[in-house]
């Protein structure tokens, strides 16, 4: 791949980091904020390294649940990059050390990000540029946000909750606007979300949104 194409997928690759650094940040501050020592949420980001299931775990935690309650939170939202691995399982190289290195990146953006390529080079490539350096940006706003604490006062009022899904949005609409099968899979999966929202405990909807998939998997199979 021409070194052109690289800086333009790092280029690309920024608007990512930005935005999870952003969450980061707000992280980090609330678990401290809500009486979590600092350790907590920089180890949580370097093993667990999920940003929804972060979330959840720590609010399961400051809620007076249990490790193993926040624990089994935390699985239960991940289970979705099961799904996720599959889609990516070719980009991640041979070699066990390489392969295990790339599922530790996967998460949905990196994910997202390597899709909307438009042949496998760039994808693995978009895959590890993004993955690799939205771990970095992620675990450093988060010690950094950790270590704010308080000082950074209310997260919520800045709107830093909305820069996230706002990036995935755009990664996402060339291949909802190119391919008709993908766009009603994933409309499907949104109404199906929307639809359990109001029933269903937080980062539960993202999993039965999910169930797009199978309906873009059985037209594939069905072509």
């Amino acid at each position: 791949m021409r070194t052109a194409e690289r800086t333009a997928l790092v280029r690309d690759s920024a608007l990512v980091w930005l935005a999870s650094g952003v969450v980061g940040v707000s992280f980090g501050a609330i678990a401290v904020t809500g009486g979590l020592p600092v350790w907590v949420p920089v180890v949580m980001s370097l093993l667990v390294y999920a940003g929804s299931a972060q979330f959840s775990a720590v609010g399961v935690l400051l809620a007076g649940g249990g490790p193993v309650a926040a624990a089994a939170t935390g699985l239960l939202l991940n289970t979705r990059t099961a799904a996720f691995s599959l889609a990516v399982a070719d980009l991640l190289g041979p070699g066990r050390l390489t392969r295990l290195l790339g599922a530790h990146l996967v998460a949905d953006e990196p994910v997202a990000f390597a899709l909307a390529q438009a042949d496998p080079a760039r994808r693995r490539a978009a895959f590890w540029i993004c993955g690799a350096g939205l771990f970095v940006v992620w675990n450093t706003t988060v010690l950094l946000g950790a270590l704010a604490g308080s000082a950074l006062g209310d997260t919520a009022t800045y709107g830093l909750d909305a820069a996230f899904p706002a990036v995935l949005v755009a990664l996402v609409l060339p291949t909802l606007r190119a391919n008709s099968a993908v766009r009603r899979s994933a409309l499907l999966g949104a109404a199906l979300a929307l639809a359990v929202t109001p029933a269903v405990p937080a980062g539960v909807p993202v999993l039965v949104a999910l169930a797009g998939l199978v309906a873009y998997g059985r037209r594939r199979a069905a072509a």
